[in-house]
């Protein structure tokens, strides 16, 4: 028996749906009266892309837009970092390294796909060098789920690294003026004390939490229900569960980064998420379901009108 959820993530008009609502939330955070164009870009192509990452890569078994509606109906629900380029840059810079990544699956030669990929995080490297520390874990992802892991591939993502780097040190060649530069990676070295949530105000840790809780949902109900997937399918989803894993840690550790952080760790949890809505039927998931969309409703309008109040 289909119950509401099925029906919901089943439905052709679900993204086109989550993108009104998508577009009404931004317009209530302002983008229209503070000019956030990119910001606005940012956050289609985002969207678009983590549609086409569902597509390319058959995330869900049956026709579903949930990934992508999941990934848009989360992003707006942290509005308070709408207007922040770095994180929006960051988020979508990580989902283009998927589309590259997962394309040179089971493939030791590919090393344009590896470079590529590899590229999209030295890109979200310049507005965010702290994304280096996730650079071993996907080097060990890409040797075990990726099954691509050769000296070829290991040099190409090197060179992917530190592509967009020539560019910018051309920059500062030109203008004679390296400290920018060298300030740039000196930052990846600084530290706060560890587990200082007074960096953090309580619209961040309220949507942490929602989110911590939903993307452990996500992942007990994908391990439990892995074998119904295919083989490829499983070792993706192992890719999201440990980025997914790892961000948490991350906020956990070090809540300075949250901003760009969450936009990850959003990129991660929204296969998760989506994959447990449609392809769970029971009754209980299904209520679970309704009181996932009333809480991010309430989120939203949290994180959307009481700082209005506020000031």
């Amino acid at each position: 028996m289909k119950r509401l959820q099925n029906r919901i993530a089943e439905n052709r008009y679900a993204l086109p749906s989550t993108a009104v609502y998508g577009m009404l939330v931004c317009l209530a955070a302002g983008f229209i009266e503070h000019q956030m164009w990119v910001q606005s870009i940012c956050l289609v192509v985002s969207t678009l892309l983590m549609a086409e990452l569902n597509n390319a890569n058959s995330l869900i078994r049956i026709y579903s837009r949930m990934v992508s509606c999941s990934y848009l109906a989360l992003t707006v629900m942290a509005s308070f970092l709408l207007p922040l380029m770095p994180g929006a840059i960051v988020g979508l810079c990580f989902i283009a390294f998927y589309l590259s990544l997962f394309h040179a699956y089971q493939d030791r030669s590919a090393a344009g796909w590896v470079f590529y990929a590899f590229f999209a995080i030295g890109m979200a490297s310049t507005v965010f060098v702290q994304i280096f520390f996730f650079v071993p874990v996907l080097w060990i992802l890409l040797a075990v789920n990726i099954l691509a892991f050769s000296a070829r591939t290991f040099c190409a993502s090197i060179l992917g690294l530190i592509a967009p780097y020539w560019f910018i040190a051309a920059y500062y060649v030109i203008t004679d003026d390296f400290t920018p530069f060298i300030q740039h990676f000196t930052n990846i070295a600084k530290f706060a004390r560890l587990f200082d949530y007074s960096l953090v105000g309580e619209h961040q840790i309220v949507t942490f939490a929602f989110l911590v809780i939903v993307s452990v949902v996500g992942i007990i109900h994908f391990i439990r229900h892995s074998f119904n997937d295919k083989i490829r399918t499983r070792m993706l989803y192992e890719i999201f569960i440990t980025i997914d894993i790892c961000c948490i840690v991350f906020i956990v550790l070090q809540p300075q980064h949250y901003d760009c952080v969450l936009h990850i760790m959003i990129v991660n949890s929204a296969p998760l998420i989506g994959h447990f809505i449609a392809l769970t039927r029971t009754r209980l998931t299904n209520i679970f379901f309704i009181i996932m969309v009333i809480v991010v409703l309430l989120i939203t309008a949290y994180n959307l009108w009481i700082p209005s109040l506020i000031f």
